[in-house]
């Protein structure tokens, strides 16, 4: 009988979650990657792949989950950033399982597969696809290191149509990481800020060797060529630029380069084509 109980128990605590609800592409992302695409009944306002999350319903953004929306779901686990406390106790408080994850950094973002792996019961599809990205991204790195050291400066925001009230990536974000492992520096990894603003006079100062600007392009879906091309040509009117010199001015609007998710090797090679090729 003790025996029953106890496989009962140990059965239950490993049941594998049927209905998930994801708060951030980066959770949405790795679900879909690790086979478990069809548990996934609901994901946040900003989850555009895989192509079919698009027909999922929506529970907020990644700011602000909606706790009604996710309530009415009735999952049996969400995925959520650590950082949102205040929504973890309330979830947990009605009784739903919740795993508070953190992918602020690039080992962050390799750990966050293998612990929703863990909790999906895809530990042996989790450990392959994180030992398949740690080795996709050491074998960038050393293709790089025979390369000439670039820098780059990544815009992530700004006032549209203008080079006015630039943030750039500093220190603190992944996509700083990525950039070193590509063979780049980034003229903004000293800044104690992880997203900084700065003028366009101090990037004149710093001028970088390649400049990727999606500033105005952060709604990733429908952004055409046209507007990515005017980007360009804001860049242009600064002929000092080394970047504008050797054409090496890129827009992009692509969720590889703000989704912390398992498509980061892509945003890595993506790197590595625009400071080397």
């Amino acid at each position: 009988m003790l025996a029953a109980l106890i496989l009962l128990v140990a059965t239950l605590l490993h049941a594998e979650p049927k209905r998930v609800v994801s708060t951030a592409p980066s959770f949405t992302e790795t679900a879909f990657a690790l086979g478990a695409g069809d548990r996934v009944v609901g994901v946040s306002t900003y989850c555009h792949y895989p192509p079919q999350v698009t027909k999922l319903p929506k529970v907020g953004t990644y700011l602000k989950p909606n706790i009604e929306a996710i309530v009415r779901l009735k999952p049996d686990l969400v995925l959520v950033h650590a950082e949102h406390q205040n929504e973890v106790r309330q979830l947990q408080s009605l009784g739903i399982e919740t795993l508070p994850l953190q992918n602020t950094s690039l080992d962050d973002t390799l750990v966050t597969i293998r612990q929703i792996g863990a909790k999906l019961v895809l530990t042996t599809k989790a450990t392959a696809l994180e030992t398949s990205l740690r080795r996709q991204l050491d074998t960038l790195r050393k293709q790089s290191a025979n390369q000439p050291r670039k820098t780059i400066l990544f815009v992530v925001g700004r006032t549209p149509g203008t080079l006015d009230g630039l943030i750039a990536v500093g220190r603190g974000s992944f996509l700083n990481e990525l950039m070193l492992v590509a063979g780049g520096r980034n003229v903004l990894d000293d800044s104690p800020v992880t997203y900084p603003r700065i003028s366009l006079e101090g990037v004149l100062r710093l001028n970088p060797d390649v400049i990727v600007d999606m500033g105005d392009m952060a709604e990733t879906v429908g952004v055409t060529e046209a507007h990515k091309q005017s980007v360009v040509a804001l860049w242009t009117r600064n002929p000092a630029l080394k970047a504008v010199q050797q054409k090496r001015v890129f827009a992009v609007a692509a969720d590889i380069f703000v989704v912390p998710g398992p498509r980061l090797t892509e945003a890595a090679q993506a790197f590595y084509e625009m400071m080397h090729r």
